[in-house]
């Protein structure tokens, strides 16, 4: 009887220790947003290498757990999708550096990530251009939706009621004498926005500079923020701006494919 009970305990309480150490290795990945290498996961949590390896393997497969090719493990999309939205911004920013930085070597101007944060546009990844004269955006800069090309392209796909909603709540602020400064105006642009797919600032926030922008839609072509490519109008040009915007459709679509890949 004793080594019965005893056969049970360890059944029972077996589960409870794997379920530890899955806990413990997404605590050290929640803490991580960068992504920790194999050895950093099993030096922070003492896990054996082998049974750790194991573990994020499976977590991979079923789309909470994401490695990526220098091999750092970063939570997935679909764990992210139940925690902070920081720890998802990290995950796309990762996913999305390598094809974020071959549009940026390909144009030669600053290629920028966005994400939207109520009526404004957050930037999360920024790639300068390596000319002397650029227009960069710091990571972290909040800036307005209505006059940035990141914004209309982001806000031309949002839900009707959420678009009606943001736009009634703009301050419009004349930044140049391009910007749009009515909620009609901005509406048009949208439609605009929408139909041809990518989003222009023709030197409505900053004299003198051109941007170009498209969003980035998951499966179900809801919006997940968008990409861009800034710069002087000297170097920018209007004509230059239809192959820009063929780059950025490009990108903007393996991003989203990565992405989804992740939570399959």
């Amino acid at each position: 009887m004793a080594l019965v009970a005893e056969r049970v305990r360890r059944s029972k309480s077996a589960p409870v220790g794997v379920v530890g150490k899955v806990i413990q290795i997404l605590e050290r990945l929640d803490q991580a947003p960068g992504g920790l290498l194999l050895r950093e996961i099993v030096d922070s949590t003492g896990i054996h290498k082998s049974t750790a390896y194991r573990f994020l393997s499976h977590l991979a497969n079923e789309g909470y757990v994401f490695r990526d090719v220098d091999g750092y493990y970063m939570v997935g999309p679909k764990l992210a999708k139940l925690g902070t939205s920081s720890t998802y911004q990290a995950t796309l920013c990762r996913t999305s550096a390598e094809i974020l930085k071959k549009l940026n070597a390909t144009t030669g101007e600053t290629v920028n990530l966005a994400v939207l944060d109520g009526h404004e546009i957050l930037y999360l990844s920024v790639f300068e251009s390596f000319h002397t004269f650029r227009m960069v955006s710091q990571v972290g800069t909040r800036r307005p939706i209505f006059c940035t090309a990141l914004g209309k392209a982001v806000l031309a796909h949002v839900p009707p009621e959420q678009q009606r909603k943001i736009i009634s709540s703009i301050k419009f602020e004349k930044f140049t004498d391009n910007t749009i400064a009515s909620a009609d105006e901005l509406r048009k642009e949208l439609i605009k926005v929408h139909r041809r797919g990518y989003a222009l600032d023709e030197e409505e926030a900053v004299a003198g500079a051109r941007c170009v922008a498209s969003p980035v839609l998951d499966k179900d072509l809801k919006v997940i923020g968008g990409i861009s490519v800034s710069g002087p109008t000297v170097r920018l040009t209007r004509t230059q701006v239809p192959v820009i915007a063929g780059y950025l459709k490009t990108a903007a679509a393996q991003i989203a494919s990565r992405l989804q890949a992740l939570s399959l």
